[in-house]
């Protein structure tokens, strides 16, 4: 029995596992190899998969209209990146908004050291799947609306190495953009949806 780290992914319309070969696993991510009906392959079809937990990303927004990146160090990559603060959602099953929400928290203090204002607000943007073309793995969109620096710092976890965390003015970071600066797809997605929604255009930003 392959380990389910959510419940995102579901059976039916013409979608059905056939068979299921599991050639690793770990608490986080299990690698398979699946044979599947789809709806236009009824006879099915073999296929690579990776099973992951699902993330949030958040974009940290100060009550100035600005934003906070952090750097860390990509081992698959042998890069460091400019990102928004992100991690792993505990547990398992339906994320729902407390789920998300608590992890966006976590992930905004350990990371970047900063916390949510007592007048600021979460807002929920979705979800996107990273790379569908292999990987269950998807991210939740969450944008932390007017935060600030924490009492406690930057705490992150064992395995992170974060070497930089800055404040960015709008025009700055999409600056970065452009120039290819910002590579990591669960920032890239985020801003995205800031733009989507109306958010990274508002008066609010600089």
């Amino acid at each position: 029995m392959t380990p389910r780290f959510h419940d995102l992914i579901r059976e039916g319309d013409g979608w059905r596992t056939l068979e299921v070969k599991t050639h690793h696993a770990s608490p986080h991510l299990v690698t398979t190899t699946q044979r599947v009906a789809t709806p236009s392959r009824p006879e099915g079809v073999s296929w690579g998969v990776v099973h992951r937990k699902g993330a949030v990303v958040v974009a940290p927004i100060t009550a100035a209209g600005e934003f906070v990146l952090v750097r860390q160090e990509r081992v698959p990559i042998r890069q460091s990146l400019w990102e928004f603060p992100a991690g792993q959602i505990d547990g398992a099953g339906e994320a729902d908004d407390r789920t998300v929400l608590a992890t966006a928290a976590r992930e905004l203090g350990e990371e970047a050291g900063y916390t949510l204002r007592a007048d600021g607000r979460w807002e929920r943007l979705g979800y996107f799947f990273t790379s569908a073309g292999f990987t269950d793995e998807h991210s939740h969109l969450v944008a932390a609306m007017g935060v600030e620096p924490g009492k406690r710092g930057r705490t992150p976890d064992e395995g992170e190495a974060i070497t930089e965390c800055h404040v960015f003015l709008r025009t700055e970071m999409l600056a970065m953009i452009d120039r290819g600066e910002i590579r990591d797809a669960n920032t890239l997605a985020l801003v995205a949806r800031l733009f989507a929604r109306g958010i990274l255009e508002s008066a609010f930003l600089r």
